[in-house]
């Protein structure tokens, strides 16, 4: 079986990046993951803002490659407000995506708030700065800025002191930067939320519990898989970060059981994954070479990065050859599926990657505060430079093998 290599891109937030679409085809990636962020959550996606935005990335030698993503509005997740209408808005985003021939979306259903972590500026012992989730900062934004009850039960006794210890260490200036931080860190856009704005969304999932939200889930994918089928368009959905609950609020998409509920919700292949191997990651007991062995047929877009596992949750994003994921694995077995749908004659056979966050490092490190944390890109093209040279590695060594093995038998 041949191992062909993936597709490889970077995440592109639009016009407004300060990472061109120069940058990133100097870079060596043939395709971008990108969106139309400018659009609020939950309104439709037209056909010609489609087409505008795919024509700026053609004209720069690239492919639209991915959709990254076509976010839910919140009334979505709860089932409340103008949810229906809202769910009628992407089921015809995702008709006008598949018109304009862009065929792979990856969206989420983490309520609330997105990715968190609790120090985008974490620096290393060789000076760069890469992404860091600490239980313990995020106990104190719990207790001391959101002030929800009961949240010290979610935490041990040394989380809650060292807490109480970092809390106490800040000024008001670095309590407000801690706060934007935590809450308005959305992927390509500022949402400009309050503290009371995040507690008034949380008062809506009071009566939300793991077993409502995945209820909810599996409405939202029977509305939309039938849509996505028609359209030709083959759905992604991301996992939790961190893969553990938050502010009191269920995870639904962080393990491998949580991946075979939601893959038989629906039971149609556009009905996918986005494997991010860092999203995975923070749990040990996640085997994520035999997630992919497991899933692959269903994985329909790829995130590779790496986490440091520090042990009782926390984590820092490690270069992405390093730290507790064993990328070497799980590239590996993402390959030999590529090779199944190849053999098979899948015609989605290839399947596209991004080096997810990077390190900001060298010049990177000189340049103004970044917009999108984990998205500069020098960090990134060294990630791309690495996963694209372990492929090669794996590629050609069993190509090797395979010409030895000819080479015995005659």
């Amino acid at each position: 079986m041949t191992l062909p290599m993936m597709q490889e891109n970077f995440r592109w937030y639009g016009p407004n990046d300060t990472v061109s679409l120069s940058d990133i085809r100097q870079a060596g990636a043939s395709g971008v993951f990108s969106a139309l962020h400018q659009i609020p959550y939950g309104e439709l996606w037209t056909r010609e803002d489609i087409r505008e935005r795919k024509a700026i990335i053609e004209a720069a030698g690239l492919k639209w490659t991915v959709v990254e993503s076509v976010p839910l509005h919140e009334d979505i997740k709860t089932q409340t407000g103008d949810y229906k209408k809202y769910i009628e808005n992407y089921k015809q985003s995702l008709l006008n995506l598949g018109a304009e021939d862009v065929k792979v979306v990856i969206y989420n259903f983490m309520p609330v708030l997105d990715w968190v972590r609790t120090d985008l500026t974490y620096k290393l012992e060789d000076g760069s700065e890469c992404l860091y989730f600490n239980k313990a900062r995020f106990a104190a934004f719990e207790i001391y800025m959101l002030k929800r009850e009961e949240a010290e039960a979610d935490y041990t006794a040394r989380q809650l002191e060292d807490a109480k210890t970092f809390w106490e260490g800040m000024n008001d200036a670095e309590r407000v930067a801690f706060e934007r931080n935590v809450i308005d860190v959305f992927p390509g856009c500022k949402m400009g939320f309050t503290i009371e704005d995040v507690r008034r969304m949380l008062a809506v999932y009071e009566d939300i519990d793991r077993a409502k939200l995945k209820e909810h889930f599996k409405l939202f994918l029977k509305e939309i898989v039938p849509a996505a089928e028609e359209a030709g368009v083959r759905l992604a959905v991301h996992p939790d970060d961190p893969p553990y609950p938050i502010m009191g609020l269920p995870r639904i998409v962080s393990t491998e059981e949580d991946l075979a509920d939601v893959l038989a919700m629906v039971d149609s292949p556009v009905n996918g994954l986005c494997f991010c191997s860092g999203s995975f990651g923070p749990i040990p007991e996640n085997d994520l070479p035999a997630m992919v062995e497991r899933f692959g047929s269903r994985i329909n877009a790829v995130h590779l990065r790496s986490v440091q596992r520090l042990g009782n949750g926390d984590f820092y994003e490690a270069n992405h050859l390093e730290g507790s994921t064993d990328m070497y694995a799980i590239m590996l077995a993402i390959m030999k599926e590529q090779g199944r749908r190849k053999a098979t004659g899948r015609m989605d056979w290839e399947l596209s990657f991004r080096p997810d966050h990077g390190h900001t490092m060298m010049d990177d490190l000189k340049k103004p505060v970044v917009a999108n944390p984990g998205y500069t890109c020098i960090g990134r093209m060294r990630g791309l430079a690495e996963l694209r040279g372990l492929g090669m590695g794996i590629m050609r060594s069993v190509v090797d093998a395979d010409l030895v093995c000819a080479s015995k038998r005659k």
